[in-house]
């Protein structure tokens, strides 16, 4: 289970979408998963989905790899399922018991399940073709502005882009803990949800202590090449904007309008 977590992860390749200038990248993310949430019927669902379709094409990530992600969500997407099915009124289609599932509930169940598993893909993309490096410089540009009014954009962004990295490196460390912890006879695999939830407790000090430590040793290698913050740093590469990051941002407007105009009309 801990190896199916991709969140975080960077892919390494060289195609369309990892050329691309973070900042567009991540706007890009935004505004899809804002559309999202516009879409309220089937057409401007099947939209969303081809053109993330397109997008997945275009990473040249494997969709195993990526698919192998949403393993970790599956009994929230579950959860989010069930709990929309019995929530709406409509034309009865089952009913079990006291419950009773509708035609509208059944769309709704539909919907909110497939927009989290989308969500989940698009974000997936955004870290699989950027590096940490880009996401950091990409965040730090976009909320430049926000400095002016004395909001800390370069700490804000760095803060982030640690939190994105170091996910992989704890699932490693946990990885290694559970090992460790199974050849001295533990057992995560067997008995029910409040057992294996129990089993998972003897993991967490270790865990935390290897967090301390990664954090201290991460600190002291900063301030050994003195980092005091975001004022006065500069970037070893400048970003700019290239002819795909504008045909880009011109696709996303134009798809964008689209899905507002299916959302005004239908």
């Amino acid at each position: 289970m801990i190896r199916d977590i991709t969140l975080g992860q960077y892919y390494p390749g060289d195609s369309i979408l990892h050329r691309l200038d973070p900042r567009i990248k991540i706007l890009a993310t935004l505004a899809y998963i804002i559309l999202l949430f516009i879409v309220n019927e089937w057409i401007g669902f099947a939209a969303c989905f081809v053109f993330l379709a397109v997008e997945v094409a275009l990473s040249k990530v494997p969709l195993s790899y990526i698919l192998r992600g949403l393993k970790v969500i599956f009994l929230v997407i579950l959860f989010t399922f069930v709990l929309n099915l019995f929530m709406y009124d409509g034309e009865v289609l089952v009913r079990i018991w006291k419950l009773t599932i509708t035609d509208q509930g059944l769309k709704r169940a539909l919907f909110m399940a497939g927009r989290l598993i989308l969500l989940i893909i698009s974000s997936s993309i955004l870290t699989f073709t950027t590096t940490p490096i880009q996401l950091t410089n990409g965040l730090e540009r976009l909320m430049k502005p926000l400095s002016k009014i004395g909001v800390p954009s370069h700490e804000i962004a760095m803060m982030m882009s640690i939190a994105l990295r170091f996910i992989p490196t704890l699932l490693d460390e946990t990885d290694k803990i559970m090992k460790a912890q199974q050849a001295r006879g533990a057992d995560f695999e067997s008995g029910n949800i409040l057992h294996r939830a129990k089993q998972m407790i003897p993991i967490l000090v270790p865990l935390f202590i290897s967090a301390f430590r990664i954090a201290q040793d991460m600190a002291l290698a900063m301030e050994a090449r003195c980092y005091h913050g975001g004022q006065g740093r500069t970037s070893m590469t400048e970003m700019r904007f290239r002819r795909r990051d504008y045909i880009t941002a011109v696709i996303l407007l134009l798809f964008a309008a689209g899905i507002i105009t299916l959302r005004v009309l239908i």
